[in-house]
């Protein structure tokens, strides 16, 4: 099973987007929200080398953020990685 994980903030429009499209395709992920726990916003820079949101992780590979997501879904390749079974 397809595991991701979508680190955000509550009011972050590109978060809510990036939201939306998962939730379009049906995916189901696991959303953290840094603003609420600011351990949780240490450990996504550890695992994504970066501080904005969202940072989303596919089968623990970080993607980036709402802009890499969209360009995936654009290039037909968001789709194969969804669908992609956990190593």
């Amino acid at each position: 099973m397809t595991k991701v994980i979508i680190y955000s903030t509550q009011i972050c429009p590109y978060c809510i987007r990036a939201k939306q499209l998962l939730d379009k395709k049906g995916v189901h992920y696991t959303e953290i929200k840094v603003d609420e726990d600011s351990k949780q916003q240490e450990i996504m820079e550890k695992i994504t080398g970066r501080r904005t949101v969202p940072q989303i992780i596919i089968n623990d590979e970080p993607i980036g953020g709402c802009d890499q997501l969209y360009t995936l879904e654009r290039e037909g390749k968001l789709d194969k990685l969804l669908n992609q079974e956990r190593s």
